[in-house]
């Protein structure tokens, strides 16, 4: 199922940092303390061993590792599993009824109308975009040369210009500033479980740490709302973006086409879920490359024969594989979405367990990726794994999820991370800054806590 090579000892003589998993069971308080800390504090070790753990704290629940029962639930079955009260309860007030968290005939229609804005072409055609970015993250980096820079906040710099410049390209009105400092702080704050979600409360029960956050996200709503009225008046751009295709876009069935706060949900669903997750990978390739200084050389030396002195472009892509199995490595190690669940709707059974409807049904995608049934030597970074991609089991890996819910953007972030790393490698050499590991945290998504502090030297 997967590449076997010889266990040797990685290079600075241990693994790269990892989520502590429990061995003891936690109960309702132990839960809620550990989920306000570190979501995937919840994940017990044996997750990365068994199919199947079901349990009950508030409520019955079931954590599935196994790709046969991953496929029931994401692709076979996925009617009967939709996304769980606890993630609506968390998304909604950021970003509506958006892609995200709609369901059923609402969720499709959706889905038909944006399908066709991230096609090969279109996302090919946004390269650019992401190619000047590469080029501005590289001036910033180089003024930390000799010295370290935290490339966490390197990386969401870079990433939030390449979604604001595809959103609202060129919007003078739009504050992006105040975008940006708006949906860090509905993440931080808003997102962190609360007990009554825990508990399995219905979702009138008002959560008090969400009812904070609200002016801000309003504030940014009527702003996202005026630009788009406003392109809605003065008609597409040249190269369209985002905004003009989804405003182009109509249901292929119903010729139904995206109102104003619809297509405001969506832009800010494509934000937050894009820019934040790419930030996240680029981040976390960054230190594994530091981790291990070989695998970054040999990186380093595919980007400089294909780049020379300029930027990577998207024609570049396939002549950088051993940037892209990088990225596919850094997401099996560190996927932003590392803890996703559903609420089962419909008597079922997974690998031989009765679900009941009202199970809680939580795919821990941190604990797949680094199953010992799955994959050799789990905790290693070995970015080779991905030299042939058939190699591997479907369902063993799912950064992006899988089925129709699949995350529309995964070719749009994984273009952009790979034009972005290949860049930054074929100018600057990075290296771990002792006492400063970045510390793995899920809040909304698996965030490096303390940031990514690397010791940065021109090439």
């Amino acid at each position: 199922m997967t590449h076997h090579r010889p266990v040797t000892s990685p290079p600075n003589g241990d693994y790269p940092v990892q989520v502590p998993l429990t061995n003891t069971p936690l109960g309702v308080w132990g839960s809620l303390r550990a989920g306000r800390r570190n979501v995937l504090e919840l994940i017990p070790e044996i997750a990365t061993h068994a199919p199947i753990l079901s349990g009950r704290t508030g409520k019955r629940w079931h954590m599935v590792m196994d790709p046969t029962a991953l496929k029931r639930i994401l692709r076979d079955k996925v009617e009967d599993y939709p996304k769980s009260m606890v993630t609506k309860l968390i998304l909604e007030p950021a970003i509506g009824d958006s892609l995200f968290v709609a369901e059923g005939k609402e969720w499709l229609w959706q889905r038909r109308t944006a399908a066709p804005v991230f096609t090969h072409r279109n996302v090919a055609a946004l390269a650019p975009v992401m190619t000047a970015a590469a080029e501005r993250a590289s001036a910033r980096i180089a003024t930390a040369a000799g010295r370290a820079a935290n490339c966490y906040d390197e990386m969401v710099t870079a990433t939030f210009e390449v979604i604001s410049d595809v959103t609202f390209s060129d919007e003078d009105g739009f504050d992006r500033a105040a975008v940006h400092r708006a949906l860090e702080a509905y993440i931080s704050q808003t997102a962190k479980v609360s007990l009554l979600d825990i508990l399995g409360a219905p979702a009138w029960v008002p959560r008090p740490g969400r009812l904070m956050t609200g002016s801000a996200m309003q504030a940014m709503k009527r702003v996202a709302d005026q630009s788009i009225d406003q392109r809605r008046a003065d008609g597409a751009k040249a190269v369209p973006d985002l905004l003009d295709l989804l405003l182009a876009g109509e249901d292929p069935k119903t010729g139904r086409k995206m109102n104003t706060p619809e297509l405001r949900d969506n832009l800010l669903t494509f934000i937050v879920a894009g820019h934040e997750t790419t930030a996240l990978t680029l981040s976390w390739a960054l230190y594994l490359c530091a981790f291990d200084p070989a695998i970054q050389d040999a990186a380093r030396a595919q980007a400089c024969a294909v780049l020379g002195d300029r930027a990577a472009q998207v024609g570049d892509l396939a002549a950088l594989p051993l940037i892209r199995q990088i990225v596919d490595e850094t997401l099996r190690l560190y996927p932003p979405a590392a803890f996703l669940s559903r609420t089962a709707q419909a008597k079922d059974e997974l690998c031989g367990r009765e679900v009941r409807p009202g199970d809680t049904v939580i795919l821990p995608i941190y604990a797949l990726h680094r199953h010992h049934a799955l994959w050799s030597d789990p905790h290693a970074f070995r970015p080779e794994r991905f030299a042939d991609p058939k190699s591997i089991d479907r369902f063993a890996y799912l950064p992006f999820g899988d089925g129709p819910r699949i995350c529309i953007g995964a070719s749009f972030a994984l273009q952009e991370a790979v034009i972005i790393l290949a860049t930054l490698l074929a100018r600057f050499r990075f290296s771990l800054v002792p006492g400063k590991a970045p510390k793995p945290v899920m809040i909304l998504t698996l965030r490096p806590e303390g940031g990514v502090w690397l010791g940065v030297e021109k090439v």
